[in-house]
């Protein structure tokens, strides 16, 4: 694995609300300390962190502090160990591989790493995987066995509709767009099933790899400790999945003793102080969340969008900047408006204008219309596990007729126009009009498929035989042509450097682009429509991820959108 030794990200947002407080320098840090970094909760794509999350504990913290708190760990050569104490996880697996590969550079530079686990729930299989790559793993006493297997479920609405007399018509281009079919089916197509075979088979040869690789044992043997599974932490000792079971406090005199450096002191450690000294800039874009037409950082309930006016001036804005010399446009969406995503898609080309390299780096899924706003960058990123493609466009139609009828409601309709019944919503489609539909679906596909062939250098149609809707993990997609690397966004940044003849070593800061806003305008969005949920239901995890098809289904218009419940736990 090459290890870029000396990157570092400038803009831990985490971090610098300690630096400006302080008057100068870090905290004092003797050599041989242990530092302890926690990883926990949610990780999100963004600058800044919805503005509730700051009460509700570490829910919601950027993903990118995390990284530059573990990169300047790198180079701090006043500290022995790293004890990263791992909790229960709210990221997906390309986040986990992102991680898996900054403990990695972590030892390679000296550290020495150490995975301790603290997990009451069972099934927590990435955050075992993440442990994985620590040079030493421990769980403590209590914790709860980690490694189950993988699984994943897919939910079918069509029946739920079917109850209350609601008709829900349907028109698709792409024979993998399960989206629709998660809405207006009942089970799973053959086509699905095959679309989520592989991707679980994916993920899960990933999955065993990594475990194998870091802990120095056959896959043969981690299947075999996978399917002995639930065990408990000296069962997980003998099968060799961690190297011992003991308190922290325990943990930290067994390493050897040393003065312990928490995370949050740890924070107001400057860039400068490990010797960061950038040659270059660049800028970083987020491309989190939903795909939506207008301008805004945050949906009501406070969590990212990909506003295309919002995104679109960033990028031209970023690309207009005399001291910026790239552009990173970092992607964790799964898609939603194309007209939105086309409009972002147009940005990146008055990017490659400038002259200035643009490099997409996918998080943990960049789908649809999420796959759609990066098909234009100069070079394409993505993890070995992040959820990519889902190039197809599809419109749901409710048909309320039947529900107004069961309700004993009376209704009448009238049009003037010879397609004026796209408008209803209380009958079907008449032949000549479904015809029209589809054929405005099918325009935009070909658009979708055009704007890709374009940026991958490629026909149409070899584009088409690997879109139709399908689901490939960045693994899958580097074979099929869809992405150029493999990695996360250090290896975009490194992708970034060789494009302008930068040295490998070269240190370069990313500057958030638009930059992070004030707590007060914060506020005053949050206060605009922020809905605070402070005890968590069941199917808080199933209402979010229906939201977007929700909205789609509300809408009645085309949408470029992954399915909903693609979840592997």
């Amino acid at each position: 694995m090459r290890t870029a030794r000396r990157f570092l990200i400038a803009v831990a947002v985490a971090a610098f609300a300690v630096w400006i407080l302080l008057p100068g320098g870090g905290p004092r840090i003797e050599d041989g300390s242990v530092l302890i970094l926690d990883l926990e909760g949610e990780f999100i794509e963004t600058a800044e962190p919805p503005f509730f999350a700051r009460f509700l504990g570490n829910r919601g913290r950027p993903f990118v502090s995390i990284l530059s708190e573990i990169a300047k760990a790198e180079r701090d050569e006043r500290l022995a160990t790293v004890i990263f104490r791992i909790r229960d996880l709210s990221l997906g697996w390309a986040k986990a591989q992102e991680l898996r590969d900054a403990i990695a550079d972590l030892s390679a530079a000296g550290r020495h790493t150490v995975a301790y686990l603290e997990l009451a729930n069972f099934g927590a299989n990435l955050e075992y995987y993440v442990a994985s790559a620590a040079d030493e793993t421990y769980a403590a006493p209590a914790a709860r066995a980690p490694v189950v297997g993988l699984a994943a479920e897919y939910l079918f609405l069509g029946g739920l509709w079917e109850r209350f007399g609601v008709e829900v018509e349907v028109e698709r281009i792409g024979r993998y767009k399960s989206a629709a079919e998660s809405f207006a089916g009942r089970s799973m197509s053959d086509a699905t099933r095959e679309m989520a075979e592989s991707l679980l088979d994916s993920v899960d040869a990933q999955f065993v790899e990594g475990i194998a690789q870091g802990r120095s044992l056959p896959e043969e043997a981690v299947r075999d400790a996978i399917a002995a599974a639930p065990i408990d932490p000296a069962e997980m000792q003998t099968w060799g999945l961690v190297d011992g079971v003991m308190q922290l406090d325990e943990l930290v005199e067994h390493l050897g003793g040393g003065d312990v450096v928490d995370a949050e002191d740890y924070a107001a450690v400057l860039p400068s102080d490990v010797g960061f000294d950038p040659v270059a800039q660049f800028a970083l874009v987020y491309g989190s969340g939903n795909v939506v037409t207008g301008k805004g950082r945050a949906s009501p309930n406070g969590s990212p969008i990909l506003a295309s006016d919002t995104v679109a001036d960033a990028l031209e804005k970023a690309a207009e900047d005399p001291e910026i010399d790239a552009i990173i446009f970092r992607i964790d969406s799964p898609g939603g408006s194309p007209l939105a995503s086309d409009i972002v898609w147009r940005a990146t080309q008055r990017v490659k204008a400038e002259g200035k390299p643009i490099i997409a780096s996918f998080s943990d899924v960049a789908a649809s219309g999420g796959y759609y706003v990066a098909a234009g960058s100069d070079t394409i990123v993505a993890s070995p596990a992040s959820i990519t493609g889902s190039i197809g466009v599809f419109v749901l139609r409710p048909v309320l007729g039947g529900a107004l009828e069961k309700l004993d409601i009376g209704f009448e309709s009238l049009t003037r126009g010879r397609h004026a019944d796209l408008q209803l919503s209380t009958r079907p489609l008449s032949g000549p009009s479904r015809e029209r539909l589809r054929a405005e679906v099918r325009s935009i596909y070909d658009l979708f498929v055009e704007r890709v062939a374009d940026g991958r250098g490629a026909e149409p149609a070899e584009i088409d035989a690997v879109a139709r809707g399908r689901v490939w993990t960045g693994a899958q997609a580097l074979e099929a042509g869809l992405i150029d690397e493999l990695g996360g966004l250090r290896a975009a940044v490194a992708v970034g450097k060789r494009r302008l003849s930068l040295d490998e070593d070269a240190d370069v800061a990313l500057v958030v682009y638009p930059p992070p806003r004030s707590l007060a305008d914060q506020l005053v969005e949050a206060m605009g429509g922020a809905r605070l949920t402070l005890v968590p239901t069941p199917l808080d995890g199933v209402v979010a991820r229906a939201r977007p098809w929700l909205r789609a289904l509300a809408d009645g218009a085309p949408a470029a959108l992954l399915p909903f419940s693609l979840e592997i736990h």
